[in-house]
């Protein structure tokens, strides 16, 4: 008699195939029993004698297991067990992601949280950010993966920080670690933005808040030192006797065009710079960067585009409501800072 505590590694996680299912067929129609088939299958006990009563079929005097019978059923059973696609329950939904997508560049996560936090529709009338994303993959909706800018793989390689060999001034290691909680208002990143190149090709430098993430893109004659600080000097002039609670620090790389940023230190400004070919030092800005080149693209004349054309593509980041914001936009963050200033006493 065939032991029942057999020692063979058993499969698991797998079906049983057409084949064994026949192989089953054969052995018992050689008066094999249930654990020696197991055996020869390398499966388990309780398996074989599942699949046995699974394919059985009742003849006018006996019953007899059929290997097409136990395959009709599985297949069967496999089409039931298949999660129905939600897609058609939610079309009212579908509908309003596209248009936001199409119109406003938002992203499908950004749709999906801001539907939810403003209560136009129902935990039962949306599907999750993941599904969205699957429903792209499957063609299912009128959104392609070549129109999601920032469906990349992204790099896990180790980031190794170089000597610094420029000394344009601070170094981001003197910056206080309180401004990386992003708790306060008021410290910004800086960056330039190259179309052509060329000396007298204009360039756009690009300054983002690291708590409320809004963008300011602005458009500079060239790629100079002087013509960067022309710039923000006109920006800073903006905000009058409250620049020193709008820009309270300005972390910048050490670009030549910086050159001169730390002059700003005369202004009340903290002026702080990254380790050479470190950017992730300071993301939000990279990150925006990436945002801007939805628009212009790489190797495009900034001549083209005016100072308005360039409001309006920063207009658009800023009213894109973010994940890490609670699907708020940095518009409204921004504008609540700002009054919270202004209305404050002095």
């Amino acid at each position: 008699m065939d032991c029942l505590d057999c020692i063979t590694k058993i499969r698991k996680g797998q079906h049983l195939s057409y084949e064994e299912r026949v192989i089953i067929e054969l052995r018992l129609k050689e008066s094999w029993n249930i654990n020696k088939i197991a055996k020869e299958l390398n499966r388990s006990y309780n398996a074989i004698k599942k699949e046995i009563k699974r394919g059985t079929i009742k003849l006018k005097k006996s019953q007899r297991y059929r290997a097409k019978v136990g395959q009709m059923i599985y297949e069967q059973n496999r089409q039931n067990s298949v999660r129905k696609t939600k897609i058609g329950e939610c079309k009212e939904f579908i509908e309003y992601v596209e248009k936001q997508f199409r119109k406003d560049k938002w992203s499908l996560d950004a749709c999906v949280g801001k539907a939810i936090k403003n209560g136009e529709f129902t935990r039962k009338e949306i599907v999750c950010s993941k599904t969205l994303y699957n429903y792209v993959d499957k063609g299912l909706i009128d959104i392609k993966n070549i129109d999601l800018p920032e469906k990349v793989r992204r790099s896990h390689k180790k980031r190794r920080i170089r000597e610094n060999r420029k000394k344009l001034g601070d170094s981001i290691e003197e910056r206080s670690k309180e401004i990386e909680k992003r708790e306060e208002f008021g410290h910004w990143e800086l960056d330039t933005v190259l179309g052509k190149k060329g000396e007298k090709e204009p360039v756009i430098i690009t300054a983002v808040e690291r708590k409320t993430r809004i963008c300011i893109w602005l458009k500079a004659r060239n790629h100079t030192a002087d013509a960067l600080m022309e710039v923000l000097e006109k920006l800073l002039s903006s905000y009058s006797n409250r620049i020193n609670q709008v820009f309270k620090t300005i972390t910048a790389d050490n670009g030549s065009e910086f050159s001169r940023l730390s002059e700003l230190k005369s202004k009340g400004i903290g002026v702080y710079f990254t380790h050479p070919f470190s950017s992730f030092e300071k993301g939000t800005n990279e990150c925006h960067n990436r945002m801007l080149r939805r628009f212009i693209p790489k190797g495009k004349s900034m001549l083209d585009y005016s100072q308005e054309d360039i409001n309006f593509f920063a207009k658009i980041i800023g009213r894109l409501p973010r994940k890490i914001l609670d699907y708020q936009t940095p518009e409204e963050l921004f504008k609540r800072e700002i009054k919270l200033i202004y209305d404050s006493k002095e």
